[in-house]
């Protein structure tokens, strides 16, 4: 089954495929982003995966502090539910992991 909408995209919307991939962002000079793009050209796919899982380890380290700042009283187990819910939604995450309510009491929900 397809779930994919067949709708008209909203005005103003592009869908991935009519971007502009002439930069990989849009502050960045554009003698700078080719120079960039002819690196990653160039760069063997193993290094490109290890830029990836880099990447996805920071933006998670940096999820847990932010989490660690809002819930200073909350253990690992809530902690790491809450990174869940954060990366795969409530819903999924109360499925998967149980309801955060079995973690930290009923005022944990904030």
């Amino acid at each position: 089954m397809d779930h994919r909408s067949s709708s008209p995209p909203q005005e103003g919307y592009l869908r991935p495929h009519e971007l502009d991939r002439s930069t990989l962002a849009s502050d960045t000079d554009p003698r700078t982003a080719a120079l960039q793009l002819k690196i990653f050209r160039r760069m063997p796919p193993w290094r490109k995966f290890q830029l990836i899982e880099d990447a996805i380890l920071t933006s998670r380290q940096l999820a847990m502090a932010g989490l660690r700042a809002r819930h200073p009283h909350a253990g690992p187990e809530e902690l790491k539910r809450r990174l869940m819910a954060l990366l795969h939604g409530e819903e999924l995450a109360a499925r998967v992991w149980g309801p955060l309510e079995k973690l930290a009491g009923p005022s944990a929900a904030a």
